[in-house]
């Protein structure tokens, strides 16, 4: 039986979106709309960290990503193609998103994960039109008020 295979690649399989200096990393396996929603929030104003495949690195307490070296500005639009969209060299990582697993509840515990030695927010990608926003909101200025048990009166 053969052991774990070491692998030399420096990349993380995700892709990242900044609004200004804060960033989303978007994690999941292929196929779970890691690109898509990266799209959708390049469309709403972000700009493309990159797509895919990620450089990651961790030091006290802030997560960095950078695009895949010849990848810059470039991102897969499934059914589409490569489209070449506004971009950054680098952004720090305020919130992840797990593109892999849909979120159940309507008001979803606080969760985090643990990557690079940083601690960060974590949400898993809810089915619906308002969860690209709710993103774009997170990272530019809105808390998520975890301590709220009832839905807001209307």
């Amino acid at each position: 039986m053969a052991g774990p295979q070491k692998t030399e690649d420096p990349f993380f399989h995700a892709s990242a979106v900044a609004f200004g200096a804060r960033g989303v990393l978007i994690l999941g396996p292929s196929g779970a709309g890691k690109s898509a929603l990266a799209v959708e929030l390049v469309s709403r104003g972000g700009r493309l960290v990159g797509d895919d495949r990620l450089m990651i690195s961790g030091a006290s307490g802030v997560l960095t990503a950078r695009p895949r070296p010849g990848f810059e500005g470039q991102i897969e639009c499934r059914g589409v193609g490569l489209l070449n969209v506004p971009s950054v060299s680098e952004a720090e990582i305020a919130l992840v998103v797990d593109a892999g697993r849909v979120e159940r509840d309507r008001l979803p515990p606080a969760r985090e994960i643990f990557l690079f030695g940083c601690s960060l927010p974590l949400l898993h990608r809810a089915e619906g039109a308002q969860f690209p926003a709710a993103v774009q909101l997170m990272l530019t200025g809105s808390q998520i008020n975890s301590d709220l048990k009832e839905p807001p009166a209307r």
